[in-house]
């Protein structure tokens, strides 16, 4: 199911309070028992599906607000320790693992894949699917990490494969996309930030495995893969380091990119270039906002970057952001949804 043209949807994530660091300290001195986090976060998703509806975004997703207690490495916690914690194979303590090679001090908290992975563990997809639609009359976005992202940064005491390792991943992502799809869900995305980083073979076999994720779901099911480079850090309280990508040495490679079998790619706006003549009948969602910017665009330039290629049909283009708002104050990460809208005007959308 390909969208209209000039369709907005997010990436994910939204602004994340910065309150829910002091909670989550409150909570582990047992001040305030963990139900108060989860009310949080069901309160943070609440207002993040408003946000959406008040921009008039059309694809809307409920800002991951429930995977996070925290805003450190966000996007790397909600994405891998959020649904590592649900598979048995990666029970157990974590280890820090260096995961830039822009600076050594940067790490991730990784589990340990110690055992083979089940085909059929509920990673909570269709429960957040149903949370954010009982919340909003939009259409409703359930994102989940790929398998690259998945078993990269992940310790591996198993299976001595990463394409083996992937294989098992991507069954388990085709049961929980199963799952989705039967529950009603028409958007489903995955994200991949390391394909720039990883080696040629390791790409090849997580192509194969994402295909495999997504193989056999239904014709009316958009499935979005947002490709970026890790735009996490915007300012000195994030690794002291100021708006760079973690993930941008090495290849970057299109080529391989696009014969992942999905409806539309999400990806950087400054990186489009790769995949002129690449993209074929798939949509291609140009991340016109940049998360690494804390000022607001105006809908005109955020227009203006996706005119820029006029290669891309508008009936191909989906305006997006480069990555997740999580690490934005809400003020901003609203501007940015209002421009992403107001470019849709300005196009013709």
């Amino acid at each position: 199911m390909k969208y209209p043209k000039y369709t907005t949807t997010v990436i994910g994530a939204h602004s994340v309070p910065d309150w829910y660091e002091a909670l989550d300290r409150l909570i582990a001195v047992g001040h305030l028992a963990m139900g108060a986090m989860a009310d949080a976060q069901y309160r943070a998703t609440q207002a993040a599906v408003l946000d959406q509806e008040l921009a008039a975004i059309d694809v809307i997703t409920g800002g991951e607000m429930h995977r996070r207690t925290h805003n450190r490495h966000s996007p790397p916690n909600a994405m891998l320790n959020f649904f590592w914690q649900k598979i048995p194979a990666f029970q157990g303590s974590t280890r820090p693992k260096p995961i830039t090679r822009h600076d050594p001090d940067v790490f991730h908290p990784a589990a340990t894949c110690r055992s083979r992975i089940g085909h059929d563990v509920d990673l909570g997809l269709v429960d957040e699917f149903h949370m954010v639609s009982a919340l909003t009359g939009r259409p409703v976005k359930i994102t989940m990490t790929g398998p690259l992202m998945l078993a990269k940064i992940a310790y591996d005491d198993y299976y001595g494969d990463i394409g083996a390792m992937m294989s098992d991943i991507a069954k388990l992502l085709s049961h929980n996309f199963s799952l989705l799809a039967a529950a009603g869900c028409k958007n489903i995305q995955l994200d991949e930030p390391l394909f720039t980083v990883c080696e040629e073979d390791e790409v090849d076999a997580a192509v194969t495995a994402i295909n495999m994720a997504i193989e056999g779901l239904p014709e009316d099911v958009h499935v979005s893969v947002h490709v970026c480079q890790g735009n996490y850090a915007v300012g000195k309280e994030y690794d002291g380091q100021i708006g760079h990508r973690y993930f941008d040495h090495g290849r970057y490679k299109a080529d391989k990119i696009c014969g992942i079998d999905c409806t539309s790619l999400l990806v950087e706006h400054d990186m489009m270039h790769h995949y002129e003549g690449r993209v074929g009948n798939k949509q291609l969602g140009v991340g016109a906002v940049d998360v690494q910017d804390p000022k607001v665009e105006s809908g005109e330039l955020v227009a203006e970057r996706i005119l820029a290629y006029g290669w891309l049909a508008p009936e191909q283009t989906i305006i997006t952001s480069s990555c997740g708002l999580n690490h934005l104050p809400r003020k901003t990460a609203f501007g940015k949804l209002k421009a992403m809208t107001e470019a849709k005007r300005v196009l013709g959308g």
